[in-house]
């Protein structure tokens, strides 16, 4: 299984994108655990995380995040703003399974 996290300002812009990303690894027969954070709540929420995936809205904070929950075997990225913007569940997923894949070829 994958676990996923979509973190926003709020955590309330990201649901509908979570909805459109469940749906899409439904129709997959993909394992996924996907659920949308608040920046403050990200926190002590990550166990077992494998990617974690920033709104546009806090892009700024990628570096930040990277130094943070890299180490801890997180794969940390930015939503493409045109797929947050059009809440295209199937691209990003596919952005977080490319980013998992990675992280496990790196190992």
């Amino acid at each position: 299984m994958i676990k996923i996290v979509l973190a926003c300002a709020f955590g309330m812009s990201t649901s509908m994108l979570v909805q459109r990303m469940q749906q899409e690894a439904v129709n997959r027969g993909l394992n996924a655990d996907i659920c949308a954070l608040s920046e403050t709540e990200l926190k002590g929420k990550l166990a077992n995380v494998n990617v974690l995936l920033l709104g546009p809205q806090i892009r700024f904070q990628l570096k930040s995040f990277k130094a943070e929950f890299e180490p801890m075997g997180i794969a940390v990225d930015v939503i493409e703003m045109t797929d947050y913007g059009r809440m295209n569940g199937a691209a990003v997923l596919d952005k977080a399974l490319a980013l998992n894949r990675a992280k496990e070829q790196e190992k």
